[in-house]
């Protein structure tokens, strides 16, 4: 398989040319000897490599090849992570001073974008799973109801997978949404391996953001925008609102790079890390339930999250995330027998604090009384959560990871809200910001 970009990064690097152009270390030097290597491909814009935001090769036939291994009819490179990616999805998908429904359990960067976009949230509650202590996948059902109440609404803004691997059918999401003409727009950041293992994950979606970094082999904040309905031209004017004008190469040759090696040897490695992940849920409590999840993500049940992380890591295992009775794994490709079994053996040895956690009640809808525009804008000033009461959030409060908002810009900060981040472990002696009175 061919990796357009990268050849022709290579090809200018090949030509020894004399550089009076940027970057500053003219492909020859950089201060460090684990970044050296990268110094030849790390180029700006040139006639033979291409500018990310105007039509051309390379990136043209890079991007494709994307496209079309996900579905789409788009796809556009990202340096700026999903986040990028969310704000420029949403910007393609509305107009200025629109309804959007949006899960209530995005992330952060999706609230942002609304305050950006001068976007007006309708919140779609995800059901609570007491049983396994978790919000659940998006209700079709939930979705279709939402929209007769607000027919005005034309854009759905969802999370799939979430952090802890629940996949939403987004097919039948979809379906109800284009019966009413309207789009819909998936947060997919930890999803981008997920249609190498077969996993129809995205179908039915208008537009798609995976951050490539997450779960591929593929540099830091780079993750890819796929577009169905939409010009390519107007993909790459929106992505350019929200990216650098000096994208850095080496990230977007990464890009090009995970997919001809998931292509080649990746996607075989992927179905092994999937099956062993299988076997260890099937010995260990995990989060199941009858749910779809992404096959490659490990969500440990434990009876004390801080602790059993803890524990892991004096056994040198770094977990992604816990909660109170939870730990998250990512699974890559890159995970071989040999970290698999030094995790196994892990889990052996603290099976007894495995199982049912604390029975944590669901995450409060707060009241909303300015827009997350109004909130984000004003005058604000400094104060302790724990002092918060009554007081108007002008940020997300947001524990990170998984980056969801408890309370969100412009959202009252009462008792409530108080006593659930208490709960989970929130450092109450926090700052946050709140609207000046």
């Amino acid at each position: 398989m061919p990796a357009p970009l990268y050849e022709a990064l290579k090809s200018y690097a090949a030509r020894e040319p004399v550089r009076f152009h940027m970057p500053g270390h003219k492909g020859q030097f950089l201060p460090a000897p684990e970044l050296a290597p990268l110094a030849p491909i790390d180029v700006t814009e040139l006639p033979s490599t291409g500018n990310l935001y105007e039509a051309g090769e390379p990136f043209d036939a890079a991007q494709r090849l994307w496209a079309e291994r996900f579905g789409f009819e788009t796809c556009q490179f990202l340096t700026g992570g999903s986040t990028m990616g969310i704000h420029t999805g949403l910007a393609l998908c509305c107009q200025p001073g629109e309804r959007v429904l949006v899960d209530r359990g995005c992330h952060r960067a999706v609230f942002n974008a609304l305050a950006l976009l001068d976007l007006e949230p309708v919140y779609l509650e995800r059901p609570w799973l007491e049983e396994e202590g978790l919000m659940g996948p998006v209700s079709p059902e939930r979705v279709e109801m939402l929209l007769e109440k607000h027919p005005g609404i034309k854009t759905v803004c969802i999370t799939s997978p979430t952090y802890s691997g629940v996949l939403s059918d987004i097919a039948a999401i979809g379906r109800i949404v284009h019966r009413r003409g309207g789009k819909l727009m998936v947060d997919g950041a930890h999803g981008a391996h997920l249609p190498f293992l077969g996993v129809e994950a995205f179908a039915g979606a208008d537009a798609v953001v995976v951050s490539a970094h997450k779960t591929l082999p593929a540099m830091g904040q780079s993750a890819l925008l796929f577009v169905n309905g939409a010009a390519a031209e107007l993909v790459r004017l929106r992505a350019s609102l929200f990216g650098t004008s000096s994208p850095s190469y080496p990230m977007l040759a990464s890009l090009d790079l995970a997919r001809q090696w998931m292509e080649q040897e990746g996607a075989a490695l992927y179905h092994r890390t999937a099956r062993r992940v299988a076997r260890l849920r099937e010995r260990f409590p995990c989060l199941g339930g009858g749910l779809a999840l992404d096959p490659a993500r490990l969500t440990l049940r434990v009876q004390d999250g801080p602790a059993f992380a803890q524990a892991l890591e004096q056994r040198g295992i770094f977990p992604e995330m816990e909660d109170g009775g939870h730990v998250v794994l990512i699974c890559t490709a890159q995970d071989g027998e040999q970290s698999f079994g030094r995790l196994e053996g892990a889990l052996e040895q603290l099976e007894n604090q495995m199982g049912p956690g604390p029975r944590l009640p669901a995450p409060p809808l707060p009241e909303r009384v300015l827009s997350p525009r109004q909130a984000l804008f004003s005058p604000a000033q400094s104060r302790v959560l724990e002092g918060c009461e009554g007081q108007v959030s002008a940020v997300q409060i947001a524990p990170y990871p998984p980056g969801v908002p408890v309370v969100a810009p412009g959202e009252v900060i009462s008792k409530k809200e108080l006593a659930y981040l208490k709960e989970i472990g929130y450092n109450m002696c926090s700052e946050v910001r709140v609207i000046a009175r």
